[in-house]
């Protein structure tokens, strides 16, 4: 029976998970590839705790370069995250003619481009399923099942934390600081949050995914990237008052313009599927000219998801590793000099709608100001909350949702807002998607 050698670098969160499922679901790999898919080499710095995982079944050590140096390793599986020492594993492995697969998107969104330009003149496969919204099979989704289509645009809930704590904040009315706390008290969260709750973790597949649906280079840099930390309880609870739940999303839309690469707090209407994936759960719809939109929705981490991704992965490598180039799927799903190097538009010139939240003095002609300001810039007024003040109070809350609008436009018919005397501080924007067509 043909066989297939893994060498697996990090032996942590998902790299154990990857390592279970292997060796459990042995028997059931086998007969769905005819190969046997065997580690032979795990690379760890806790050789002790990986000596314990693996029942010492397998050659443990502690030097990752001895690995992909292994003549005897037929696949790399790099799942040690970052991108300084995986990058270098992940370029001597494919210089060494080894295939590579990874679960690591950070890797991917910045140096993609020269990963995949090494692997192509090896002729080795690099294979990623697991590097965006974990369990989820949307690589493969976005680059062979759709692959029919032209596709219009990608919205992704991909960053599981983020969910969690916007779940929260609204279900029990919390602010942002207090579920974060709690959000790391159960895992969720880590301890520096950054790359998550500042929208960098889900740039990262963005990323990827913007590349596979376009057929374009990795983009990371030109990405538009906008967290959750200054989103308020109040503008959660008026949205849904409007019908409308507030999630952290990825949005990518290809256009006559150019391609929006962006992730940032949207408001989506309550009746989408979408608006209603709570918790750490993840889910992404992708819009096909043929198909129109389709949702995938799972697990967007933990320890064998990620790794029912990372497996499937492994298992096309041994189905393909012996076809030639041509016979396999390529890297972003479009042909060796077919990926176009189309630019990315800056967030000042996508169009969407918007969600205005505007703190007033309670006097007459406010709204009449507010709304000749914006007609003058040719925005239309799609809905209108104009709470009363509390007792005691001068001051109210006026909400606005706009028709669809260029982002400059908003944004200079914001600051005229800003400057009227009879206005509160800063007007608080939020970006609206409806993801129906």
């Amino acid at each position: 029976m043909k066989q297939l050698n893994v060498g697996i670098l990090g032996l942590g969160t998902v790299g154990g998970g990857t390592y279970a499922v292997l060796t459990r679901n042995a028997a059931e790999i086998t007969r769905r590839t005819g190969c046997a898919i065997n580690v032979v080499q795990v690379a760890d710095r806790n050789i002790e705790q990986a000596k314990l995982m693996t029942g010492g079944k397998v050659d443990i050590t502690n030097d990752a370069f001895a690995v992909v140096n292994n003549p005897n390793v037929d696949v790399v599986a790099e799942l040690i995250g970052g991108y300084t020492l995986s990058k270098e594993l992940v370029l001597k492995a494919i210089e060494n003619g080894k295939h590579v697969v990874t679960a690591n998107k950070a890797l991917l969104a910045l140096h993609g481009n020269e990963i995949f330009t090494a692997a192509q003149a090896k002729g080795v496969i690099v294979a990623y399923e697991a590097a965006v919204a974990g369990g989820i099979p949307i690589i493969k989704a976005l680059r062979e099942g759709l692959g029919a289509n032209r596709i219009e645009w990608v919205a992704g809930i991909i960053n599981g934390t983020t969910n969690f704590i916007l779940t929260e904040m609204r279900e029990k009315g919390l602010a942002f600081a207090d579920v974060l706390g709690e959000a790391q008290r159960l895992g969720y969260a880590e301890a520096d949050p950054t790359f998550d709750v500042e929208g960098i973790d889900a740039a990262h597949k963005l990323t990827i995914m913007s590349a596979i649906a376009f057929g374009m280079p990795m983009k990371f840099e030109q990405a538009y990237t906008e967290g959750i930390t200054q989103l308020q309880q109040i503008d959660i609870k008026y949205a849904e008052e409007l019908g409308y739940r507030v999630k952290l999303l990825g949005i990518t839309k290809r256009t006559e313009a150019g391609v929006e690469l962006r992730v940032h707090p949207t408001l989506i209407p309550e009746k989408r599927l979408v608006a209603n994936v709570n918790g750490a759960m993840n889910a992404v719809v992708v819009k096909g000219d043929a198909v129109g939109p389709t949702l995938y929705y799972g697990a967007g981490a933990g320890a064998e998801p990620t790794a029912s991704a990372v497996v499937a992965d492994l298992m096309d490598v041994a189905r393909l590793s012996d076809a030639s180039v041509a016979q396999r799927v390529p890297y972003l799903g479009f042909q060796a000099g077919q990926v176009n190097d189309l630019p990315v538009l800056p967030i000042s010139e996508i169009n969407s709608a918007y969600y205005l939240r505007l703190r007033a003095n309670d006097k007459p002609g406010v709204l009449a100001d507010v709304t000749k300001i914006l007609a003058d810039r040719n925005i239309s007024i799609d809905a209108l909350l104009q709470k009363e003040p509390d007792d005691n109070e001068t001051e109210a809350d006026i909400v606005i949702l706009t028709h669809i609008t260029l982002e400059k436009n908003m944004n200079a018919g914001i600051a005229e807002i800003e400057a009227l005397p009879a206005i509160v501080g800063n007007v608080i924007k939020i970006r609206m998607e409806e993801l129906a067509k």
